[in-house]
């Protein structure tokens, strides 16, 4: 029996969070991308507690024009500078399971450029 879209995405998400997981020191860049949007958060795994958190419906964001990979570099800007902020400078990057490619690679470029460390 093959799997659904769904079942299949999940047991790769599933494979990734086996290995990757966030700490208050050095917590996990969660991302996710639907079709229209893009969030990002900083999770502490080991209290199940959110640092800080970006998307392009910010309202700073979504007021910016440009295309969508464009947007995105500027949500990984906006979660380094929430980051920094919350003296937090070293990650572990989780895209999910999302291809290391298009707006969730610009996500990462923007936050490198910002000043996180991954």
């Amino acid at each position: 029996m093959a799997l659904s879209k769904n079942d299949r995405r999940q047991r790769i998400k599933n494979r990734i969070r086996k290995i990757v997981s966030g700490t208050a020191s050095q917590p996990r860049l969660a991302v996710f991308r639907s079709n229209k949007e893009i969030y990002a958060q900083l999770v502490d795994d080991v209290t199940g507690v959110t640092i800080s958190a970006a998307s392009s419906r910010d309202k700073d964001i979504s007021s910016a024009t440009g295309s969508k990979i464009e947007i995105a570099t500027l949500v990984g800007q906006s979660v380094t500078v929430k980051a920094l902020n919350a003296s937090v400078d070293t990650i572990t990057y989780d895209n999910g399971d999302y291809l290391y490619h298009g707006r969730v690679k610009s996500l990462a470029e923007g936050a490198r450029e910002a000043g996180l460390k991954f």
